[in-house]
């Protein structure tokens, strides 16, 4: 699934594209939306809340959607047609957008966005980042810091690469409860994770080892069975998450540790 500074991206690139400028065909290829068409309205701005993304028109309607695990977001030249794997079609005079493969499409009044993104905790990437408050929504989890660290409720923008190598570099095992943190490791964790999605945004091949060349971008994520590249040790896999929507978190057992 993409992370925040994906969609972040996603959202500075459609906003470039459509706002201020008249929508010349709309085609929502969603159950329920099919036969909504916004053509001849005018986006005022396209932005995103962790990983949802929100094209607001000047008629007070938004169209919302988000990636999932393989959706994404094509801008493509003028008068490009929709293929099969198109959800989603916008266009102007100079430019077409497919949303290809989306996981969620909806469309709501303005005032009404709330109901799709009300329930998400503080975008790491937004104006309403607040790394004390993301803090305390970790340590009133209930959980494994690991699937604390996925729940966009807690904070919004944060997957499994940046959860992943936010744990590693912090040096906290991925299944420890998220209770047993002090504040200070909470507070410390959830900005590490911010500085991380915040360097990256910039970037469209993401980092969190400074390092860009292939193979060698990340500390520990997407690297099970391989050594750690701070002591050699085995980089092992831990399963977070409820029985629906179970993670992988990659992990090192020496430089992590075990629970506590």
């Amino acid at each position: 699934m993409p992370e925040g500074d994906t969609v972040w991206r996603t959202a500075q690139r459609l906003n470039q594209v459509f706002a201020g400028h008249i929508l010349t065909r709309c085609d929502l290829r969603w159950p329920e939306l099919s036969t909504l068409d916004f053509t001849g309205h005018t986006t005022t701005e396209v932005i995103s809340r962790g990983k949802h993304l929100l094209h607001r028109l000047d008629s007070g309607w938004t169209i919302h959607s988000h990636l999932r695990m393989e959706g994404q977001w094509r801008i493509e030249p003028p008068g490009t047609r929709a293929n099969g794997q198109t959800r989603a079609l916008l266009a102007t005079n100079q430019w077409t957008a497919l949303g290809q493969r989306l996981g969620m499409l909806d469309v709501v009044r303005a005032a009404d966005e709330y109901t799709l993104v009300g329930h998400l905790g503080p975008d790491v990437l937004g104006p309403d980042w607040n790394p004390a408050v993301a803090a305390t929504n970790l340590g009133n989890a209930g959980d494994t810091i690991g699937a604390a660290l996925l729940d966009q409720t807690n904070l919004a923008g944060v997957g499994t690469l940046y959860a992943s190598d936010s744990l590693f570099m912090q040096r906290i095992h991925p299944l420890t409860p998220a209770a047993h943190l002090t504040a200070d490791q909470r507070t410390a964790l959830v900005e590490r994770a911010h500085k991380l999605l915040d360097h990256n945004r910039h970037h469209a091949l993401q980092s969190t080892t400074g390092n860009r060349r292939r193979g060698e971008t990340t500390w520990v994520f997407a690297r099970p069975n391989q050594p750690c590249r701070r002591c050699g040790t085995t980089v092992q896999t831990a399963t977070v998450g409820p029985p629906t929507r179970q993670r992988g978190l990659c992990y090192c057992p020496r430089c992590q540790g075990g629970p506590t």
